[in-house]
């Protein structure tokens, strides 16, 4: 039994010699890793480089890198145990996006080719380190030995012709090329004659420098590629400017590998964006004095000093400046926050406050306190002392009109106008640095009318002088303080239901008509019903006027994911993205004014077309993740894919039904 075992041992012994001694590894597996198997062959002849061929097989989902893997990972390498001189080619690379972060590699099935040049052992021997991802990764080091006297695998030519097959050209992808450099950003800029259909760009990663997710922009022959970049830290990035750049532009089955030399930014690309972006800022900061969550804010303004006999012109220069800044304080604070969430690496979004319940009824208290006050109700008197506390020590009286800006910024958020939500969308996605630019100047955009005032005091002095009058403009005010209450309230619906929404609502109303009418008697109290009824009245006839016969939305919505964009793609079809929130005044417009219309609800309900929903009202990381892959981190935000649109277009702020359609039909491809 002992010698028919020795005997046994031995003819295995010689079978597997002739293997570990050939030019071939055969396929090699680790113990801590069965997702992967690898496999070195080697052809040496005379007076020529000795080829290797490195083949990765890959179980599915899971991948490995590119020789810059991009903002996680590390390539594969080989360590020899006696020094050799080696190029090792790269075949063209997939992008592949786990979690918010973008990786650069392969899966599946990948074939390295090598050369190995000058004078070499008999026998090569050496590591091979393979980094290997799916929802983990794992680093394994796999020891090989190569004989180069034995002869190579009879298929070894034909599989080393295919290697190089699949490696970037040298040229004849594009006729131009340029890269420039400027705000942050690098954009690259291609010219394809025969233009461009699915463009993929990949950049070898430089010292200290960090590449984001392409976004492209197709215009004919013409391509631009847009990267944000940063230090890998999240801060500035380094001036990229006179650099040279290796990179690999592909299209359709097509690569070309080049060298660039980074140059300034054209101005239409780079620093005129930036100012556009901060025109936009500034635009968007004016307007939101004229939005309804602000008005109520400004009436209250307007209704303390019509109550005022004629002032000095420092007087009201002094107000004016206060609220002011108390307004770009405000901006400055939101902007600290969304820095410290950002290196909390926290969600961030414009208006995520309004997520909050507790939030919603702190200021819904407030709102109907000051809606109460201006009605007569109750007036705030403070004792003498404290009133000559502010008088002397709190800047002469003014801390009330630096809270008043301060209030009318945290009412202004969920009002993200158009011109504002691309430049809020920007600032949180930018550097830190333009972050709080965006931010100051949003701030100086909306308190321009208060300084404007402050330079020209007597534009306040040319109000009415005080009178009877009065007591009906603070109704009004009163009122449309109500108003903003009451659409305070309704944001509460989300967290506790329709039915106490409504309860709390009427209990409001109706409380404050009561104290009207204990207050003032029944006139009065009749007199204020009747315009609660004749305001809720307009408002309803203008709500059923606007979207005549668009009540109801028979779009088949399904939940927002990055599968279910995915799946839709794969099986040929368009995809509709729509993300919005109770408390986003624009979203109420998109959906009455476009999403809600005949032409559209029949376009986005056609059996190609695959409408996405994410509802952002309450706190959602599956939302937040979606918005900041795509720079975005504000609502609404709609991004329309489809067979001919595989990168996705996305939309304005402000739909328009035309562009909406005509981007839909563009989706379709051939």
């Amino acid at each position: 039994m002992y010698a028919l075992l020795r005997q046994l041992l031995l003819c295995l012994f010689w079978l597997w010699l002739p293997v570990s001694q050939a030019a071939d590894s055969g396929w090699l597996r680790a113990a801590d890793n069965d997702h992967a198997s690898v496999r070195l062959r080697a052809d040496a002849q005379q007076g020529r480089d000795t080829r290797l061929l490195l083949d990765v097989t890959l179980e599915k989902g899971w991948k490995t890198y590119w020789r810059s893997p991009g903002e996680g990972g590390i390539a594969p390498a080989i360590n020899w145990n006696t020094p050799l001189e080696m190029n090792w080619r790269w075949p063209v690379p997939q992008r592949f996006e786990v979690a918010g972060i973008t990786t650069q590699g392969y899966d599946g099935s990948v074939s390295f080719p090598i050369t190995l040049s000058g004078p070499l052992p008999e026998k090569l021997a050496g590591i091979l380190t393979l980094s290997t991802c799916s929802n983990v990764c794992i680093l394994t080091d796999y020891p090989f030995t190569l004989d180069l006297r034995e002869p190579a695998d009879p298929h070894f030519s034909y599989d080393f012709s295919r290697a190089m097959g699949t490696l970037p050209l040298k040229e004849g992808l594009t006729s131009q090329l340029s890269a420039g450099f400027a705000a942050e950003k690098l954009t690259v800029t291609a010219t394809r004659e025969a233009g461009w259909q699915k463009p993929e760009l990949f950049i070898d990663t430089l010292a200290d420098t960090d590449f984001g997710k392409p976004v492209y922009r197709i215009d004919g022959q013409n391509l631009t590629a847009t990267l944000p970049v940063s230090d890998g830290w999240g801060d500035a990035a380094p001036d990229l400017r006179g650099k040279t750049l290796s990179l690999v532009l592909a299209d359709s089955g097509q690569a070309q590998e080049s060298r660039v030399t980074v140059g300034e930014a054209r101005a239409s690309d780079a620093a005129f964006s930036l100012g556009w972006i901060l025109l936009m800022a500034l635009a968007g900061g004016l307007i939101l004095n004229v939005m309804p969550c602000v008005l109520p804010v400004l009436a209250m303004k307007l209704g303390s000093i019509v109550q005022t006999s004629p002032t000095h012109r420092r007087s009201v220069r002094q107000q004016f400046v206060a609220s002011a800044a108390g307004i770009v304080t405000s901006f400055l604070a939101l902007a600290l926050m969304m820095t410290v969430l950002r290196l909390s690496n926290q969600a961030l979004g414009w208006g995520i406050q309004f997520q909050n319940p507790w939030f919603i009824g702190v200021m819904l208290l407030v709102m109907v306190g000051f809606s109460a006050s201006l009605l007569g109700l109750f007036e705030i008197r403070l004792s003498s002392g404290i009133s000559t506390f502010l008088a002397t020590r709190g800047g002469k009286g003014l801390l009330g009109h630096f809270c008043q800006g301060a209030f009318a910024t945290l009412l202004a958020t969920p009002c993200t106008a158009p011109f504002l939500g691309t430049a809020v969308s920007v600032a949180l996605v930018a550097p830190l640095s333009l972050l709080w630019g965006i931010f100051l100047v949003m701030g100086l955009g909306m308190s321009l009318p208060w300084l404007l005032i402050a330079a020209w005091p007597g534009l306040a002095q040319r109000l009415p002088r005080p009178g009877r009058w009065m007591n009906i403009v603070r109704i009004i005010l009163g009122l449309m303080m109500l108003g903003s209450a009451l659409w305070l309230a309704s944001l509460l619906s989300v967290h506790i239901g329709q039915i106490p929404t409504r309860v709390l609502s009427a209990f409001l109303v109706t409380g404050l008509l009561l104290a009207m009418l204990w207050r003032w008697g029944w006139r009065t109290a009749w007199v204020s019903t009747a315009a609660v009824i004749v305001v809720l009245a307009v408002a309803f006839a203008l709500l059923r006027s606007g979207g005549a016969g668009l009540a109801k939305d028979r779009i088949a919505w399904q939940p927002l994911s990055e599968q279910a964009i995915t799946d839709a793609l794969a099986n040929n079809k368009r995809v509709f993205v729509d993300v919005t929130a109770d408390w986003c005044v624009t979203c109420k417009a998109n959906k009455y004014n476009v999403l809600l219309r005949d032409e559209v609800q029949k376009a986005l309900s056609e059996p190609d077309v695959v409408a996405l929903r994410g509802d952002w009202s309450r706190p959602s990381g599956t939302i937040s993740q979606f918005l900041r892959v795509r720079q975005s981190a504000a609502v609404p935000f709609n991004q329309i894919y489809g067979p001919g649109l595989e990168q996705g277009r996305i939309l304005p702020p402000l739909l328009d039904r035309d562009d909406l359609l005509q981007t839909l039909n563009n989706a379709k491809g051939k």
